[in-house]
């Protein structure tokens, strides 16, 4: 059972990471110009130069939605990690975890909410440059869209042991 607490507990740290690296880095989509490589993110384009993200007035609130989910996200995931190491020590077998799950869902959620919204208003939308496809910071927004629901339904599975 530790090594399955101390398991869960890493892959939670993990996720929380990869929440920070794929919400603050710029390479959401990736494309080529006459001047090099260009990434646009959430908050900059970058080519060179990192100059702010101008998008279309229909797009800003889109962009604007994508910002604050992928932002609470990344809080409802601290405090479920916060909640998970409070928990382990105050609260008895059997009733453990039952608020770090429902909190990793609600996370789980925002990721969900904030990555579709990015995929299905922004994908393709830098038709001024070559070759533009998905950065990593997409990628792993995906995968820890994925993580934080294994991790939710291990927290709500655990409160029974």
């Amino acid at each position: 059972m530790l090594v399955l607490l101390a398991g869960i507990f890493v892959v939670h740290i993990a996720t929380v990471i990869m929440l920070f690296v794929s919400t603050i880095a710029n390479v959401w989509m990736v494309g080529s110009s006459s001047f090099g490589k260009v990434s646009s993110g959430l908050w900059l384009l970058c080519n060179k130069t990192c100059e702010q993200l101008t998008v279309s007035s229909r797009d800003e609130a889109s962009l604007k939605a994508v910002q604050a989910f992928m932002v609470l996200s990344i809080i409802f995931s601290v405090i479920a990690l916060v909640m998970f190491i409070v928990q382990l020590f105050t609260l008895e077998k059997g009733k453990r975890f039952y608020i770090t799950g429902a909190v990793m869902l609600v996370c789980w959620m925002c990721i969900l909410i904030g990555v579709s919204i990015y995929t299905a208003r922004f994908t393709g939308n830098m038709p001024e440059y070559t070759g533009s496809h998905h950065g990593y910071c997409f990628i792993l927004a995906w995968i820890c869209f994925c993580f934080s629901f294994i991790i939710s339904i291990l927290y709500l599975v655990l409160r029974k042991k």
